[in-house]
């Protein structure tokens, strides 16, 4: 029997008693794996005894419904105990443990997150967010006066008033092209922007799956007719990695950003960037290093003194995410999304924005009440029912971002479906 003075000199010796109990939900999810391990995706999708496993992985506010994990998502306990461990160990002494302790384990990050995404651990540097990322691939590629750069007019607000900045300070020119919502078909999307190219056209920016609707595009399809041309593709996979399966070869790309808070469940603040090898050493980083790195991938890493704690737990993210499987995970996430939208598809008072095929779409998905403001719905949900979904009004429409994720329940989607048509008008 383990008794306290043993628990604590355990602890104090490395955490050893801790790891246990903390990485008791990775052995719940590779259990439940195992006993799964012979079914399809699609058919342990529906299997509620799974997914109760995964669910009971995450320490939770089940008072509100939280539909908005496009945002940031909460981490599985193994993750925050990891993340809450590191902090405890860099703060005994910083100067030591930080930097000399943990701050070399970044190292087996980058060579797991590599192994995921497909590509070599020197083409990978790790980052706080999608943003940072992309702005460093944005701000660090050589423009002239009078070049171009095209993305769409429903990319992140972010990164187009990134570019819209470097037409001010630069004198660039930015194309934003409009496209279907939803489109009929990822060809023509990639018909729309490779149709606004011209001569003077650089940088080809866009995103893997838009935040806004949750539109997967063709990024191969478009990145190959770039390359043709000698055009930079800038892709923006906020809302990719770990949402559905795909490696960097699906993708040929010359960057890509991302954020891990999101669908990897790592902790706040975490992100990678991959630059082609061949583009690392003319790329400038947004924060300047030596002249010694310039052929190094740890150059876009300089932003000075920061928390090791963060990209650590990385690591615990992966594996939580491996055990469920990238096909079983995203078979799921579309059967959650899929069990709102069918029940709200064919009714006349909504209009979904998103193209529910599999090809064009995963989690995300965006609904109109009409003759209801968005806001107001989403006010709504939030004050009467304590759901958290995400008002977009775009320019050219607007309706309720909802993106449930592996540990939402059956029960709170249908408890949002029912409130959805309770505040929707009755038709005439």
């Amino acid at each position: 029997m383990l008794t306290r003075r043993a628990f604590l000199r355990a602890g104090t010796a490395g955490g050893v008693a801790i790891a246990a109990f903390t990485n008791e939900s990775l052995a719940r999810v590779a259990r439940a794996a195992e006993r799964t391990q012979t079914r399809a995706a699609a058919d342990v999708a529906s299997d509620e005894t799974y997914w109760r496993e995964i669910q009971q992985a995450f320490t939770l506010d089940r008072t509100i419904i939280n539909l908005n994990n496009g945002g940031c998502c909460p981490s599985p306990r193994v993750v925050h105990e990891a993340f809450k461990r590191y902090l405890d160990i860099s703060n005994q002494a910083p100067v030591y443990h930080m930097w000399q302790v943990l701050e070399p384990n970044i190292e087996s990050v980058r060579r797991k997150l590599a192994a995921e995404f497909g590509c070599d651990p020197e083409e990978m540097a790790i980052t706080r967010n999608a943003s940072e990322a992309l702005q460093i691939a944005q701000l660090g590629i050589d423009l002239k006066p009078g070049d171009e750069v095209v993305t769409t007019n429903q990319d992140y607000g972010r990164m187009l008033d990134t570019w819209d900045q470097r037409a001010r300070r630069d004198g660039i020119t930015v194309t934003k092209i409009s496209f279907p919502v939803p489109p009929k078909t990822q060809g023509e999307l990639a018909d729309r922007l490779l149709a606004a190219v011209t001569p003077r056209t650089k940088v080809l920016h866009f995103c893997h799956i838009t935040n806004l609707t949750g539109q997967i595009f063709p990024v191969r399809q478009i990145a190959d007719a770039a390359r043709a041309k000698g055009i930079i593709t800038v892709v923006d996979g906020a809302h990719a990695f770990a949402h559905f399966p795909f490696k960097l070869a699906d993708l040929g790309c010359d960057y890509y950003g991302t954020s891990l808070h999101k669908w990897l469940l790592a902790p706040i603040g975490t992100g990678f960037l991959y630059v082609r090898r061949e583009r690392i050493e003319s790329h400038w980083p947004l924060t300047p290093a030596a002249a010694a790195r310039a052929k190094d991938i740890r150059k876009f890493e300089e932003i000075g003194t920061h928390p090791a704690a963060n990209h650590n737990a990385i690591a615990e993210a992966l594996s939580f995410h491996e055990g469920i499987g990238a096909e079983r995970k995203a078979a799921r996430l579309r059967y959650l999304r899929n069990r709102w939208a069918d029940r709200l598809k064919e009714n006349p008072r909504f209009r979904i924005h998103t193209n529910l095929a599999p090809e064009h779409s995963c989690a995300i998905g965006t609904v109109q009440t009409l003759g209801v403001p968005t806001g107001k719905v989403a006010s709504e949900l939030w004050d009467k029912w304590r759901i958290i979904a995400t008002p977009i009004v775009h320019a050219e429409y607007e309706g309720l971002r909802v993106t449930p994720n592996v540990y939402t329940t059956l029960d709170e989607i249908d408890v949002f479906t029912d409130a959805m048509l309770e505040i929707a008008p009755a038709t005439k």
